[in-house]
């Protein structure tokens, strides 16, 4: 192979066959560019080696030299821009043989490792294989400990920016390399040590060290990643972040610690992850090696250096010029090789030679390693105290810039310096050189790591001072280049271990030089094809360039002129033997082979003949050996002929008498085969037929069995069946019989008790008619006075206890009236006019009844008047007996009395429990009712904001196109003239001038069909609702003006005693028939709401006939009582009073002031009563009380009574008829009068505009008119007639000046038309077309503002043609200042009485906002700041605008300063619909802020470390979204949410629309987050669900912190709790399917079931959720009435409220900054 093509194999194949041959130690010197094939051939190199030598023993040691491959690459080599397996770090590996040429070990040097990869790397680079190989093998059950994760997680590692390389799996590469460690003698301890230290690295590096001040630095307390590292490290946290830190300073005396600053300190901790990488490096290679150590004596060996090529890049420091200077030497040596020693030979040789030049480095060399070298001044240098990289290069300057052509300085720069290199020039830059030369690290922090608890670690640095692998690095760049172990001395000192990188690279390169001086080199020249590592693609440029710097084009050209090929004598002979003929063979080997070369190459000038060998020109050997390959051909096709016939023939009659034999065994084969066939045949027939017998008989007892089996179960069934209806039948009967027992029992028994109490009823009503005959027996008798003189007393005492219990019982009774109204409030305000109504009308027919009923009165008086001079006789008779009787009745009395208080307290107790009963039942509906109203008026209200939203973009969209048509037809076209229309302003202005503001744009462009549709709805609607409410106000206010009048009417009349007592008894008639209305439609209502029936609160229904029946039954009661009190008293009265004055009943003036002086209705009530009781009493002796008058003076007021009640009667009911007539004509006068205002509404909104405009101002002045006209024709006819004809006149005058006034408006906007158009056509190409918008950008038309009479002082005036502009947001002013500023100019606007002032404020202002708002919509900041100014200028004009509900909390000062002239109530209503704009808008900036949050903080996030660092099996793992921009927080989103709560507060935000603000945050967190839960299927696990439950607490603590716990924010998280709850509970009964469908009443069921389904557990311990669970909570679930919506709608937003919030600042204090530039407003 050494004689074929280049090859890596046939390079080492002749390298092992010289070490046989010459018994000579050999290299194979490896170089070339990074990416060019250096790793990959030195790795073949040595596989061949293996392959061809094999092992001197068993122990498999060129297993272990291959071995060693993966792991140096794992832990040396890394990706770069050139190269995706670049060895950082040059090796030398020296593969041992024995006498017979078997591998025996191996020992391996290491040259200048990259440190400066750990904690750095370039673009679209990585880090050394290990860590990322680490991070993909961080979910394995070895790895947990580590705490690792992506590595897009770590400092690291994610600098680059690209961790994958294509076609390489990092977790297999992490196999191979663990199978490495186990083959070379790494046990799984060291194993775990390595991996431990490799991952503290890691997190060292994302160790944060942050500024305490200029000059200290400080590492947050609890650090994770530190903590991770300490742990890991087994050192203390308190320790390591301390020496992070500071340092420590020594001097001769004291030790001083000084903290150092952040910058420093991140160069110490990078500088202590380089220096423990480093370590580890070391470490592995001892390791190797001595697991590579030969066991007997080397004999001879090869080495392999595989080393790094000539490098130069844009900026150039201290590692490049190292391996330049390593590439330097390396050249020299190849020239001393290929160069020198090949003239040499030919001068040894005595071969005639011209000497050829070539260029030698060896100035350059000196250059750099000579005394006073660059080498030589950088160590001075860094022994000076203050020394530096300008001073350094300054000595450079002096010392080499005129001595040595080689050095240069370049023009730009001091602090660079240029070396002409053999291949190139090269500019380093000075910075660094000395820090990296220098490679310190901070003792201290050593100190701690050598008290660490891992072996591991101390191992590693239990000896600091001696260096098992000299391998040092360079801070910045790359390690110290190694020396053979073998020749360190044990005992170095700490002096020479101090000596720098320089030194110690000089010294490693001269052993290096030495040793392969001491082999026979053999080179590898690796040539890169390109650049851009494509396949199969080849640059020439780049292949020359590289064969120029490494020197092959000169030992090309040495080659080309001299003799390339040479072989020694003995050597031709034996190779070129077959060439001679035996006659040409002599003892004499050179003349030999002198005598064959003349006879086989004709010119003698193609060789030459040395002292030993002969040499051959290019190209002589090749046809040499051309002609030995035709001469051994030539014999081996004659060789191969004859045996080619011999073999043939052979194997022809081996085939023939085997083709005989196979033959007949063949056929013998197939004979027997036969006869076995035709007996198979046979038995498998006798089979067949026994087993389809068999299967037939076993069929049809199986057919048989069943059935019979059959037959009984159901003949048992029919038997069973027949039974059971028998005995369902016996059972019905018996139930029938004892139920129809029961119901005849049940009826016969209500019967009875109907029957027994109408026997009561009729019995007591027989026996009370009896009492009365008794007591006016008993009161008619003369001596029965003088036997009862004390009974007075008895009876007034009785009369008074029964006073007072009476008045417990309407005390009572009033007091369960005012819970039965408050609870039937709202129902009274709907039926208050139609029960007003009824009650009239009701008394009108009670008077017309009440009337009847006194003529029958009177006529049935009349017949007991008779019938009682008939029983006087009989009185007389039993006048004695009743004396007697007497007493046992007064004692009845008594025992009924005590009867009676316990039935009342009785009745009070059930009344109360009833009350009771029914005010819950009232609450529970009326909260209900309540919550109901409040859900639609939401709805609503959200309804209309989505409308208001929907509107504003209709009109963005009509802006947007309408300034797409103007610019379309801004420039004219020659030769065509366009007539200019009026456009119509802004369409934002209309938008805010809603109902007020018209579109001025021409019908000849059209106008947007839909706005139009949409502004004329709107303003039918709110003008619609403004006049019901209107309309409701004037019907109220006109009901209660008449009830006043009603009521002062009453009053006039002279109160006369029948007058009084009358109106006194009608009005407690009245009262208590509405009271009775009102307690029983209250009565049915309760019924109703407590019963859900259909018929449960209609009369004959259970409640209410006990309701009924009990407060019949005590009125009755207490009724009975009063009338037997009122009647004695009466009685008693009235006799004394006749005995004393005979004329008292004839002078109504005293009774009446009786009357007055009763000053408890009460009593005036019990008086009439006992008066109509006593005179019914048929019992009198009408010629004894005649004797006295008595009878007489009764029938006269009797009669007296009649005419006045008829009297009364007729009069109130004439009264209220007339009320009656006068209410329904102002009613329908009322409707008529709506109709006719709808009528003219809609007709105006189908007008145009200025039409629309005139028509409502004519409809006012014509509505107006007709008012003060109907006043002063009511007052004054004549001066009714005067007027009218003054108005019309006046009318006709003020149209005439209308119509004037238009046609002048018309004539000038035709002028401004031509004008616009003639200075458009002469400016086309100068001057700007004014867009429609911008001609007319402040005509908006104003809204018609209702002026007032009072006046107060404006505040600040201002300039109608400056404009108030907002300027951006104010932080360090008063919260709301704009909008105070606004009102302030508002008002003084207001004070002049200037309405076009007021209008263009107010428009200007709206447009304004509009348009920083359309300009800088994305910002929190502003969007919220005119938010707060919005709502407090609304708030302004609610609080001073002079309505007494906004007055309530303002002091006298602010009342002083309400508006004067203009009711702006109207305007309130815009600035709500910017607020609401403005609202919106800001929700939609929060929402783009927080979206890309949330998943990543809420769901990604691990806030609690080591819960979810477990990925579920079968996974694939997922990248985050923001990656490049940092990985978001739960920390981040609380920062975001302070920033929002903090910039509202700031701006004085409203505290009730902040809660609002928060809800629609938290509602935003909650369903961005529960949808990527339900569609992502790693998130949902139980740890997890632990997660999320800890995030929402933490949310749930935001709130706590900032009061908000009862903003309803909370409530939007509840279906991400029960989400997170449902990931943690238990699956597996169906107790936790109960639990779980109650739990989550928040979610869906498809929400459920989708989380149910994507459960994946972590760990042995969960299990996957059952199909059966699922179904079952399906089924479960299956009646719930909900949206079958899987995923949260996350734009909705929730309506928005401004609750009034009057200012408590006065606004005479508000001072004007001159940084505001509002210098054109005055103070007035």
């Amino acid at each position: 192979m050494g004689d074929m093509d280049p090859h890596i194999f046939a390079v080492a194949e002749e390298a092992y066959k010289q070490m046989a041959r010459d018994e000579r130690n050999q290299s194979i010197i490896v170089s070339g560019e990074s990416g060019a094939g250096k790793t990959v051939s030195a790795k073949y190199a040595m596989r061949y080696f293996a392959t061809v030598s094999g092992a001197a023993t068993e122990a498999n040691v060129e297993e272990k030299v291959l071995a060693s491959n993966p792991i140096m690459e794992a832990i040396g080599n890394a990706k770069t821009t050139r190269n995706d397996n670049s060895s950082r770090f040059g090796k030398y590996i020296e593969i041992g043989f024995d006498k017979r040429y078997r591998i025996i070990g191996a020992n391996m040097r290491t040259y200048l490792l990259e440190k400066s990869r750990v904690v750095f790397q370039a673009d679209e680079e990585r880090n050394y294989h290990i860590f990322y190989q680490l991070c993909a093998s961080s979910h394995l059950p070895e790895f947990k400990n580590l705490k690792l994760g992506s590595a897009d997680v770590f400092h690291c590692t994610n600098q680059g920016r690209n961790p994958v390389i294509d076609g390489v799996d990092d977790a297999k590469e992490m196999c191979t390399t663990q199978h490495a460690f186990s083959l070379l003698g790494i046990n799984e301890l060291n194993q775990k040590g390595l991996f431990q230290v490799l991952a503290a690295i890691l997190h060292l590096g994302n160790v944060e060290i942050k500024d305490r001040d200029s000059d200290s630095s400080i590492i947050p307390p609890n650090n994770r990643h530190l903590t991770v590292f300490c742990e890991l490290m087994g050192v203390t946290y308190q320790d390591m972040s301390h020496w992070l830190c500071h340092k420590k300073l020594k001097t001769a005396q004291e030790t001083y610690i000084k903290p150092i600053p952040r910058l420093q300190a991140s160069n110490a901790r990078d500088a202590l992850a380089k220096h423990i990488y480093a370590k580890v490096f070391n470490w592995i290679v001892d390791h190797v090696n001595k697991s590579l150590r030969a066991t007997v004596k080397q004999h001879s060996f090869i080495g392999v250096l595989d080393i790094y090529g000539f490098e130069t890049f844009e900026i150039n420091s201290f590692e490049q010029f190292c391996i330049n200077y390593a590439n330097e030497k390396l050249q020299q040596q190849f020239n001393m090789h290929v160069f020198k020693l090949e003239q040499e030979e030919y001068l040894k040789e005595q071969i005639p030679w011209t000497l050829i030049d070539f260029y030698d480095n060896q100035p350059c060399i000196n250059l750099i390693e000579a005394k006073m070298g660059v080498l030589d001044l950088l160590d001075e240098e860094c022994k000076m105290p203050k020394g530096s990289d300008d001073s350094w290069a300054q000595k450079l300057y002096n010392t080499h810039l005129k001595t040595c052509s080689l050095f240069e300085k370049p023009r730009m720069s001091n602090k660079a310096f240029i070396i002409q290199h053999f291949a190139d020039k090269v500019q380093y830059q000075c910075d660094g050189f000395l820090e990296k030369n220098k490679d310190t690290v901070n003792e201290e922090q050593i100190n701690v790591l050598k008290a660490s608890k891992l072996d591991l670690l101390v191992e590693l640095f239990q000896d600091e001072e001696k260096v098992t692998s000299p391998t040092g690095t360079a801070p910045g760049g790359r390690t110290r280049l190694s020396v053979k172990p073998k020749e360190v001395r044990s005992g170095a000192s700490s002096k020479e271990h101090k000596k720098t990188v320089g030194c110690q690279f000089r010294n490693s390169l001269a052993m290096l030089m030495e040793t392969l001086n001491a082999t026979t080199p053999h080179y590898v020249r690796c040539i890169k094809p390109n650049d851009l590592k494509f396949p199969f693609t080849f640059d020439p440029k780049r292949a020359v360039q590289q064969l120029r710097a490494c020197g092959v084009l000169e030992t090309i050209r040495i080659s080309a002129a001299g003799f390339p090929s040479r072989w020694t004598y003995q050597e031709f002979f034996s190779r070129y033997r077959v060439l001679m003929k035996q006659k040409d063979v002599l003892s004499d080997r050179r003349l030999t082979c002198r005598n064959v070369l003349e006879k086989l190459v004709q010119d003698q000038d193609k060789y030459q003949f040395g002292k030993t060998k002969i040499f051959f020109r290019a190209g002589q050997v090749a046809y040499l050996e051309k002609l030995r390959a035709d001469k051994l051909r030539k014999a081996c096709v004659r060789i191969q002929k004859t045996i080619r016939c011999w073999l043939v023939r052979k194997k022809y009659l081996r085939k023939k008498h085997a083709a005989i034999t196979i033959q007949r065994y063949t056929r013998g084969h197939q004979a027997r085969c036969l006869v076995k066939y035709m007996r198979q045949t046979l038995a498998a027939i006798t089979i067949q037929k026994f087993q389809r017998m068999c299967v037939q008989r076993k069929v049809y007892l199986q057919k048989q069995a069943a059935a019979l089996v059959m037959q009984t179960i159901l003949r048992a069934y029919m038997a069973r069946q027949k039974y059971q209806g028998l005995l369902r039948n016996h059972k019905a009967v018996f139930i029938q019989k004892h139920v129809r027992g029961w119901l005849a029992r049940q009826r016969y028994k209500r019967s009875l008790r109907a029957i027994v109490y109408l026997q009561c009823c009729i019995r007591r009503l027989k026996a009370k008619k009896e009492l009365k005959k008794l007591k006016i027996e008993a009161r008619s008798v003369e001596h029965f006075k003088k036997l009862n003189v004390g009974m007075e007393n008895k009876i007034m005492q009785l009369q008074r206890k029964l006073d007072e219990q009476a008045k417990d019982n309407r005390v009572t009774s009033e007091r369960l009236n005012c819970l039965e109204t408050s609870h039937a409030v709202e129902s009274e305000k709907l039926k208050v006019e139609v029960s007003k109504l009824k009650g009239i009308e009701e008394e009108a027919k009670n008077n017309a009844n009440r009337v009847t009923s006194l003529l029958e009165q009177l006529e049935r008086l009349r017949k007991e008047l008779t019938t009682t001079q008939k029983e006087k006789k009989t009185i007389e008779d039993w006048a004695t007996k009743y004396r007697d009787e007497m007493e046992k009745m007064v004692a009845e009395l008594k025992q009924q009395n005590g009867l009676l208080k316990t039935e009342k307290d009785d009745l009070n107790r059930m009344i109360k429990e009833q009350s009771q009963q029914m005010t819950e039942k009232m609450t529970r509906a009326l909260a209900e009712e309540t919550q109901q109203l409040e859900s639609d008026l939401n709805e609503e209200r959200s309804r209309y904001q989505n409308l208001l939203t929907e509107h504003l973009r209709l009109e963005e969209r009509y802006d947007d196109l309408k300034e797409e048509i103007t610019l379309s037809v801004s420039v004219p076209k020659p030769g065509h003239r366009r007539t200019d229309s009026t456009h119509s302003s802004n369409g934002s202005e209309c938008t805010y001038n809603s109902e007020f503001a018209e579109s001025e744009e021409s019908s000849r462009h059209g106008e947007d069909v839909t706005r139009g549709m949409d502004t004329s709805l709107t303003l039918k609607l709110q003008k619609r609702v403004t006049e019901l409410e209107q309309e409701k106000s004037s019907l109220r206010n006109e009901l209660e003006n008449k009830e006043e009048q009603f009521q002062r009417a009453r009053v006039r009349v002279q109160p006369q005693y029948y007058t009084i007592l009358l109106q006194y008894y009608a009005r407690q008639e009245l009262d208590s028939e509405n009271k009775k209305l009102k307690h029983d439609l209250t009565a049915m209502r309760q019924s109703l709401l407590g019963n859900a029936g259909a018929g449960a609160g209609a009369p004959g229904s259970p409640p209410y006939k006990v309701l009924m029946d009990q407060l019949n039954s005590s009125c009755e009661e207490l009724e009975v009582r009063k009338e037997e009190v009122l009647i004695l008293r009466s009685q008693l009265v009235s006799q004394k009073e006749a005995m004393q004055h005979k004329e008292t009943m004839t002078e109504p003036v005293h009774y009446a002031e009786d009357v007055h002086k009763m000053k408890d209705s009460g009593a005036i009530t019990q008086a009439y009563l006992g008066l109509k009781e006593t005179n019914r009493s048929p019992t009198a002796d009408f010629h004894r009380l005649n004797e006295d008058r008595k009878l007489w003076l009764v029938y006269e007021g009797l009669e007296e009574t009649k005419r006045l009640l008829e009297g009364q009667m007729q009069q109130q009911r004439r009264s209220y008829d007339n009320e009656v007539e006068v209410l329904r004509g102002e009613l329908q006068s009322v409707k008529e009068e709506n109709n006719r205002q709808q009528q003219l509404l809609a007709q105006n909104l189908q007008l145009p505009p200025e039409a629309r405009i005139e028509a409502s101002l004519q409809h006012e002045i014509t509505r107006l008119t007709n008012e003060n006209l109907e006043m002063l024709r009511t007052e004054d006819p004549t001066a009714y007639r005067s007027a009218k004809v003054t108005i019309l006149r006046r009318m006709v005058d003020l149209m005439e000046q209308l119509e004037k006034q238009d046609k002048t408006i018309r004539k000038l906007k035709k002028q401004l038309k031509v004008f616009s158009k003639k200075i458009g056509e002469m400016g086309a190409g100068h001057v700007e077309t004014i867009s429609p918008g911008q001609m007319v950008e402040e005509t908006v038309r104003p809204v018609n503002i209702p002026r007032r009479e009072k006046e107060l002082p404006g505040n600040v005036e201002y300039k109608k043609e400056e404009k108030l502009k907002p300027r951006g947001v104010a932080v360090n002013l008063i919260p709301g200042l704009p909008a105070y500023i606004l009102f302030m100019c508002l008002r003084h606007a207001d004070y002049v009485n200037d309405d076009q002032k007021v209008r263009t404020l107010l428009t200007s202002t709206i447009n304004s906002i509009k348009k920083i708002l359309k300009k800088r919509g994305d910002d929190f900041e502003t969007v919220s700041f005119w938010l707060s100014n919005t709502c407090r200028f609304l708030h302004c004009l609610k609080q001073y605008s002079g309505d007494e509900s906004f007055m309530k909390h303002n002091t006298p000062k602010q009342n002083d300063h309400c508006l004067s002239n203009f009711d702006l109530a109207e305007y309130r209503q815009v600035l709500s619909d910017l607020a609401i704009q403005i609202y919106q808008q800001l929700i939609k900036c929060m929402e783009n802020i927080l979206q890309p949050m949330i998943v990543s903080g809420m769901l990604e996030h691990e806030t609690i470390q080591g819960v979810s660092g477990v990925k579920p099996t079968g996974l694939r793992k997922r990248t985050s979204s923001i990656a490049d921009e940092g990985t978001y927080t739960l920390e981040s989103i609380l920062r975001q949410l302070s920033a929002f709560h903090s910039t509202m507060c700031q701006h004085g935000t409203d505290p009730e629309l902040i809660k609002q603000v928060v809800k629609q945050q938290f509602y935003i967190i909650g369903a961005v987050t529960l949808n990527n839960l339900l569609l992502r299927k790693d998130m949902c696990s139980w740890s997890k669900g632990m997660q999320i439950r800890y995030n929402v607490s933490q949310l749930e603590e935001w709130l706590r912190d900032k009061s908000l716990m009862l903003c309803g924010a909370k409530e939007t998280l509840e279906p991400l709790i029960q989400a997170a709850q449902l990931l943690q509970v238990k699956k597996k009964t169906d107790e936790d399917a109960e639990a779980i469908c109650s739990m989550c009443n928040s979610l869906s069921t498809s929400q459920i079931v989708k989380v149910l389904n994507l459960y994946t557990p972590v760990n042995e311990f969960e299990e996957r959720v059952s199909v059966t669970f699922i179904r079952t909570i399906q089924t479960r679930l299956r009646d719930r009435c909900e949206t079958p919506q899987l995923l949260m709608d996350t734009k909705i937003i929730y309506p928005v409220t401004f609750p009034f919030n009057p200012s408590s600042l006065a606004l005479e204090t508000i001072q004007i900054t001159g940084s505001l530039n509002l210098a054109f407003l005055t103070r007035v």
